[in-house]
């Protein structure tokens, strides 16, 4: 089992940044992809950003050009940077990691609780 700890969430105003974190713990010596997705309260889920081990990274559209995810492998913890927030990326953020290496966090196996994240001025 996967055990996957977010952090970094909270209140900003708009134009500011944050920086997610998402360490994993237990079993975590097969994970190969992770990522982020978030929803919305009232809207769907929405991918936001994966990584694999070897590097191979995807970013959604919606946040193309501000946020940018990163992964230390040696700390088993993926990051997701954000600047240039909007109040439309208010969400709750979701960290998910799996054993393939699959670039859909949607599709992955182990989920963390989520993190929340408002943007307003």
């Amino acid at each position: 089992q996967v055990h996957l700890e977010e952090s970094g969430g909270g209140l900003v105003q708009p134009g500011g940044s944050l920086r997610l974190s998402c360490a994993a713990s237990g079993n975590y010596f097969a994970i190969n992809a992770m990522g982020w997705f978030r929803q919305a309260p009232g809207k769907q889920r929405e991918v936001v950003a994966a990584v694999t081990s070897g590097g191979r990274s995807y970013i959604g559209d919606s946040v193309q050009g501000r946020f940018t995810i990163s992964r230390d492998n040696a700390k088993n913890t993926v990051y997701l940077q954000m600047n240039g927030l909007k109040p439309e990326d208010t969400a709750v953020y979701y960290c998910n990691a799996d054993h393939s290496y699959n670039l859909d966090p949607l599709e992955y196996e182990f989920w963390g609780q989520g993190t929340l994240v408002t943007v307003s001025g």
